[in-house]
């Protein structure tokens, strides 16, 4: 009987230690990135009674000592995602883990709680690690951006136009103005350009001029166009040299089409009035960094005030074949103690999930899971003190007979 009442301690012992796993579990509810725990119980060693040759042959009957808990094993399985409003914040769908080093020591994480620091490294908000991205290859460096907060400018070197110069124009006249161009300084400027139809001199000919933003001429030129309305060989483009005031020459390149396509400027019969426009230019002024976010493939993306964008380097994931190897470390990181070496790579190539961006892994924790296994474990405590209840009554039982002799 007095094994009983060991048994039963060990019950007592073991849904307690049950009780604290599911306690941490459920205190984790909230916590990004948390992967839950479960705790794997196993029978204690048993004694064998010899039964002699009435044995079966077995060693006779065996009684078990208890219960004890073999080990926890972490759950990886993938929490919901949750905007968060913070672009920084960067959550995995599919498999992955990310790369945090520190103080020499590497660690992996599901949570994609991001910020950058005052020396500009991207790192986590809890550890202050700094978030690994891929170099070149597979190579892992820390990511910096203070390099990347100004956007230089660029000078405007080409202007694509489309639209249609109308044959049948009531003025012969089409003025296409301010035109914003940039030198290499990023001061904006304006062109005009101006349309004349030319078809009484040369068939499916117009002239045009050039002016600056005081009305000075810049250059003049020609434009023809092929029976089937697209610009004909040697007049689908023009280069001009542009002087901005206080600026240097820069050579701006028109681009009115390819011969034999209508993707750009025509000479149709279309209408009344001619509708050339400008389609695009290139060249920016200076722009500061507005926001920094990531693409699904885990692109360092970064938007800058003057309308541009630059797409940096990949951040880094990794995996692992047994991912029960892994040792969690408080903080929501793992380590690796194991002689496993990680697969390294970047979102939706290989085995890695997307990126995205703004959001991050709620824990994967389910309430209702934790509340039925906290009835259980309740109930086997409550089981293992009865155990010890029974046997205790016995074994008084028993003394008490002694005594009446």
């Amino acid at each position: 009987m007095l094994e009983s009442v060991y048994a039963g301690l060990t019950g007592l012992s073991t849904f307690s230690k049950g009780l604290n796993n599911i306690s941490n579990n459920v205190a984790n509810l909230n916590t990004p990135g948390f992967k839950r725990s479960q705790v794997l119980f196993e029978d204690l060693f048993y004694n064998r009674q010899n039964m002699g040759d009435a044995g079966s042959g077995n060693g006779g009957p065996a009684f078990g000592n208890g219960v004890d808990i073999g080990h926890t094993s972490v759950v990886f399985k993938q929490g919901e995602l949750r905007q968060t409003g913070n672009d920084q914040d960067a959550a995995i769908d599919g498999n992955g883990l990310f790369i945090l080093r520190k103080d020499g020591k590497t660690f992996y994480t599901r949570a994609g709680q991001f910020q950058f620091d005052a020396d500009g490294y991207l790192v986590s908000n809890a550890s202050g690690a700094r978030v690994a991205v891929l170099g070149g290859g597979s190579q892992l460096e820390d990511f910096n951006i203070l390099q990347s907060r100004v956007n230089p400018p660029k000078a405007t070197a080409l202007i694509k136009m489309d639209g249609n110069l109308s044959s049948n124009d009531s003025d012969n006249l089409h003025v296409v103005s301010s035109i914003t161009v940039y030198d290499n300084g990023g001061q904006a400027s304006t062109l005009k350009i101006t349309f004349t139809n030319n078809s009484g001199v040369t068939p499916r000919s117009w002239l045009y001029q050039i002016e600056d933003q005081a009305g000075n001429a810049v250059a003049n030129s020609e434009i023809r166009f092929q029976g089937d309305g697209s610009p004909s060989s040697g007049y689908e483009t023009f280069s001009f040299s542009y002087t901005p005031s206080g600026g240097s020459a820069q050579a701006i390149m028109l681009d009115f089409g390819l011969p034999g396509k209508f993707s750009g400027v025509t000479n149709f019969s279309a209408g009344t009035d001619s509708t050339v426009k400008v389609q695009s230019a290139d060249g920016y002024t200076v722009g500061s960094m507005t926001k920094v976010t990531y693409d699904d493939e885990g692109k360092i993306v970064l938007t800058y005030s003057n309308g541009q964008t630059a797409k940096l380097n990949k951040i880094a994931l990794a995996w692992f074949t047994f991912l029960p190897g892994l040792e969690q470390e408080g903080g929501n990181l793992f380590v690796n103690d194991t002689d496993q070496e990680p697969m390294i790579g970047s979102a939706k190539t290989s085995v890695f999930g997307k990126i995205t961006g703004g959001s991050i892994e709620s824990s994967n924790v389910d309430l209702t899971q934790q509340f039925s296994e906290l009835i259980v474990t309740q109930r086997g405590y409550q089981a293992s003190s009865q155990v010890i209840s029974a046997a205790n009554e016995m074994i008084q039982q028993l003394l008490d007979l002694k005594g009446r002799r």
